[in-house]
C-alpha cells in the first residue's frame, strides 16, 4: 500500500472508529426496573443472582432503568410509559400494582412479573402453565398465606382476642388479604379490625387507632410499600408493645418479632433468571409462571423479651433462623 493511501485508509478508519465504537456500546440490552417501593429497596442479590447465571451482570454486558413510585402508587402508569419509550427490552415489575401498570404500558415488551397475589385472578396471565401474551415471572400468592400468620400469632400469645390486619389501600391484594384473615379470625372467635394505610403519616395514625381499639396483636399485610416503611412500623409496634407479625424476614432483622413467608433471596433469583432467559430468546408466553416453594419462619428473641413474651418450644422449633 502506498504511504498516500495508508494515510487516507488511516484517517477513514479514525472517523469510522467512534461509530464503531458507539455501535457498540448501543448494542448492550437495556432492561427496565419498575417498583412501588423506593430505591433503598432495589432488588435484591438473588435477582442478580439469577441473571448473572444466565449471562448478565450489570454494568458489564446489560443496562438497567429504575423507576420507583416510592409509595404513590398513581405514579406508575407514568413510570412504566417511560420504560416503554426508552424501549428496554425486558420490564421487571415488583408488586402486583407494577406488573398492572406495565402490562397496561405495553403488550409487546416482554414482563417479568413478582406479586403476592394469582396473576391468574388478577388478570396478568391466562394460566400458570402457559402464561400467553407478554407477561409472566413468580407469584408467592401471599394471601393464602395469612391464615397461617394468624395461627403463629395467636400461638405466641397467651390469650389473644382482638387483631388488627394493616393493609394498603390500593393494593388489589388488600381485598383478598381482607378476607381469608376475616374468615380465619371468625373460625377462631376473635374480633379483627381491618385498618388502611398509604403513606408514613397513615401509618402511624393507624398505629394510634389500634391503640384505642385494645388490639392484642397485631398482623401486617403485604405490600411493597410497607416492605420499604419496615423501619417505621418495627418502632412503632415496639414503641406501643404491640406483638405483630410480618411478611419476611427483612422485618424481623430491622427488629420485628416474627415473621413468615417466602424466601426473597430465591424467588427474586428465579426472576431474574426469566429476566436472562428472554434476554437469550425465550418467550414470556412460554415460561410457566413460577410459584415459592421455600418458607421461612424467623423469630427475634429480643423483641419477644422487650414485649414480656415466652416463645413456645413448639415455635422455636419450627423456626429456620431465631434471632437472638
Amino acid at each position: 500500500m502506498r504511504r498516500r493511501e495508508f494515510v487516507k485508509w488511516g484517517a477513514s478508519a479514525a472517523a469510522v472508529w467512534p461509530l464503531i465504537a458507539r455501535a457498540q456500546q448501543k448494542a448492550v440490552p437495556a432492561i427496565g426496573f419498575l417498583s412501588s417501593g423506593n430505591a433503598a429497596d432495589g432488588p435484591n442479590a438473588g435477582f442478580f443472582q439469577g441473571m448473572s447465571e444466565t449471562g448478565y451482570v450489570e454494568g458489564q454486558n446489560l443496562a438497567i432503568e429504575y423507576r420507583w413510585a416510592e409509595g404513590r402508587y398513581d405514579r406508575l402508569p407514568a413510570l412504566a410509559a417511560d420504560l416503554v419509550g426508552r424501549k428496554v427490552e425486558v420490564i421487571a415489575t415488583i408488586g402486583m400494582p407494577s406488573a398492572l401498570a406495565a402490562k397496561s404500558a405495553t403488550s409487546t415488551i416482554p414482563i417479568v412479573f413478582n406479586v403476592g397475589t394469582d396473576p391468574v385472578a388478577d388478570g396478568l396471565v391466562a394460566n400458570l402453565a402457559r402464561p400467553g401474551g407478554n407477561l409472566t415471572g413468580v407469584t408467592i400468592i401471599s394471601t393464602e398465606l395469612m391464615p397461617k400468620r394468624l395461627e403463629l400469632l395467636s400461638d405466641l400469645l397467651p390469650r389473644v382476642g382482638v387483631v388488627a390486619l394493616l393493609v394498603h389501600p390500593n393494593n388489589p391484594s388488600t381485598d383478598p388479604q381482607s378476607r381469608n384473615l376475616q374468615k380465619a379470625a371468625h373460625a377462631k372467635g376473635m374480633q379483627l379490625h381491618i385498618l388502611k394505610a398509604g403513606t408514613e403519616s397513615e401509618i402511624a395514625a393507624a398505629f394510634a387507632a389500634i391503640v384505642q381499639l385494645h388490639t392484642d396483636g397485631l398482623v401486617i399485610g403485604t405490600d411493597v410499600f410497607f416492605f420499604s416503611q419496615r423501619e417505621q412500623l418495627v418502632a412503632l409496634a415496639a414503641r406501643y408493645a404491640i406483638p405483630a407479625i410480618y411478611e419476611g424476614r427483612a422485618f424481623v432483622a430491622a427488629g420485628g418479632l416474627i415473621s413468615y413467608g417466602p424466601s426473597l433471596t430465591a424467588i427474586n433469583r428465579q426472576a431474574g433468571i426469566y429476566v436472562g432467559k428472554i434476554l437469550n430468546g425465550s418467550k414470556p408466553a412460554d415460561l410457566p409462571v413460577q410459584q415459592a416453594v421455600t418458607y421461612e419462619l424467623v423469630i427475634n428473641l429480643k423483641a419477644a423479651k422487650a414485649l414480656g413474651l415466652t416463645v413456645p418450644q413448639s415455635i422455636l422449633a419450627r423456626a429456620d433462623e431465631v434471632i437472638e
